[in-house]
């Protein structure tokens, strides 16, 4: 495989198809749109890599079409800027697909224009496709062997991880710290937020991710035989949004609540604090609940009676008018005889109030056999008291 004599080529943007095996997964668009503000002011500065293959047209004749190598940003930033044709090189022969993806990774590696997502991803498809092993993919890259495991290592992040770190939402530093909880998604993420959140250093990062690590080791003995501490440490650090440690020792245990400045701190304490006050109410509820019940049960009641009392009044007064400043009385003495009457001991007046609220309800009557008898009257004889026929 060879250039053709180093020779640069004008080529149709329309003759140009993408690299198939193209490394790269992303491109942000705003950088697309300054490089191509560039172009047009600057035209392409280094030619794209390509290779040239005859294909049949249905009359028989042949065309040229170029398969793009290397250079696929410059490419689609020269048809933003609305070029018609672009500079390249041409490489002769026929590239096996393993060739096409080994030039492309190489070309962008050199210029250093492949994030650690894309470059992971590419040497992960020469392993799978080409039965590659990592020092085989390091002699092919002109990398060491760990520089290629290590970037491999970092597809074993989730996705969402790996999506922040291909937008330069963290750096590569950050991902290799997370890499060490991989085996506590919990404390993983929680670190995660984090660095996005409060910005922490990749120094810090490693920091934090090595003290986990070693406490695991230290705390693994004795939470194995105790899955409940386990499960309570993972509760607390899913509530509170931070890690948490249970320590046991001989006499009880400690938890501790890391936080990573004063504002961190601040939240932690209010949030316990919230549930403290939640608790609280909680347990005055139905208390409060059963005394208003009771009040409203009370109020009914004496609202019923008090309207019942009223209409028992009104019966008796449909008649007669009351003064408010005197109330009826009347004499039992001077009652005619009536068959069966039965009177209540030592009560000799009926008052009736004129206030309805401060109605006063007589205790219940019993027969009594010592008061004399009343003299017998003829019905015909039957006269009024008052206003009240008897």
């Amino acid at each position: 495989m060879s250039f053709q004599g180093d020779s640069i080529f004008w080529v149709e943007l329309d003759k140009i198809v993408p690299n198939p095996f193209q490394p790269r997964r992303e491109f942000d668009e705003s950088k697309l749109k300054e490089l191509a503000e560039s172009i047009r002011m600057y035209g392409v500065l280094q030619p794209l890599t390509v290779t040239r293959r005859e294909r049949p047209r249905e009359d028989g004749t042949f065309y040229s079409e170029y398969e793009l190598i290397a250079g696929e940003r410059r490419l689609r930033a020269s048809k933003i800027a609305g070029l018609s044709q672009v500079p390249v090189i041409i490489r002769n022969g026929d590239q096996t697909e393993q060739e096409k993806l080994e030039l492309a990774i190489i070309e962008n590696l050199q210029r250093e224009d492949l994030n650690s997502v894309d470059r992971a991803m590419a040497f992960q498809q020469l392993a799978q496709l080409f039965n590659l092993t990592h020092a085989q993919i390091a002699a092919k890259m002109g990398r060491s062997r760990e520089y290629v495991s290590n970037t491999l290592r970092l597809l074993a992040l989730p996705e969402y991880m790996l999506s922040s770190l291909q937008k330069g939402e963290m750096t590569e530093g950050h991902a290799r710290a997370l890499l060490m909880l991989a085996d506590r998604p919990e404390e993983q993420d929680v670190l995660f937020r984090e660095i996005l959140l409060k910005k922490i250093s990749v120094r810090e990062s490693e920091r934090i991710s090595r003290k986990i690590a070693t406490d695991r080791v230290r705390k693994k003995e004795w939470k194995d035989s105790d899955p409940t501490l386990i499960e309570i440490e993972r509760k607390l650090t899913e509530t509170l949004g931070t890690r948490v440690q249970i320590k046991k020792t001989d006499f009880g245990g400690t938890v501790s609540i890391d936080y990573f400045d004063p504002a961190d701190l601040d939240k932690i304490l209010d949030m316990i604090e919230k549930r403290e006050s939640a608790a609280g109410v909680a347990n005055q509820i139905p208390v409060s609940l059963e005394a208003s019940l009771a009040s409203e049960v009370i109020n009914e009641t004496l609202h019923e009676e008090a309207s019942e009392a009223n209409e028992v009044i009104a019966k008796l007064t449909e008649n007669t008018p009351l003064e408010a400043a005197e109330p009826l009385v009347i004499e039992s003495d001077n009652l005619p005889a009536v068959d069966d009457l039965v009177v209540p001991p030592a009560l000799d007046t009926l008052v009736i109030p004129p206030a309805v609220d401060n109605l006063v309800t007589p205790p219940a009557l019993d027969k009594s056999d010592d008061l004399p008898p009343l003299p017998e009257r003829d019905e015909s004889e039957m006269y009024s008291v008052g206003k009240f026929t008897i």
